[in-house]
């Protein structure tokens, strides 16, 4: 299967119909060789300083600079958006490539590439690079998948 994932649920709905996943299943669609899945924007965002050590969570002049040897990122605290990260990550263990469909620009390559960064993968991605959701767009962006990289 190969996994899309969109950064919204109405990108992803738009997508799973072209594609032709149209079983809908909790927190993804399915069919036609395809799983289709969403974020909500941001699902993981950069570790807090008392996430690196319990000391820094209150700040003292005395502990300035807190600068942790690697910044880390971790899945935002809500227990939707964790219950949706979960599901993407058992997604992205079991499928063969995945396919960013998030949003063209900088913040849209970022949730995503934290996303699979936090998911641990390892398989192969390519780039969905579109700027506009009608069906000929989208038909032709999915013939036209970039690298990942």
């Amino acid at each position: 299967m190969k996994l899309c994932i969109a950064e919204k649920p109405s990108v992803a709905r738009d997508l799973a119909k072209i594609l032709g996943a149209s079983t809908k299943k909790d927190g993804y669609f399915e069919g036609n060789g395809y799983w289709v899945s969403w974020t909500f924007g941001h699902l993981c965002t950069l570790k807090e300083p008392e996430d690196y050590n319990p000391v820094w969570k209150q700040w003292r002049v005395e502990d300035l600079p807190i600068v942790p040897d690697s910044f880390g990122i971790k899945v935002i605290s809500n227990d939707g958006v964790k219950k949706q990260f979960e599901v993407i990550k058992q997604l992205v263990a079991s499928c063969e490539e995945v396919i960013n469909c998030g949003d063209a620009g900088q913040e849209g390559e970022l949730i995503q590439r934290w996303v699979l960064l936090k998911a641990s993968c390892k398989k192969p991605v390519k780039r969905l690079w579109i700027s506009s959701l009608t069906d000929e767009a989208i038909k032709e962006g999915f013939s036209k998948l970039k690298k990942g990289s």
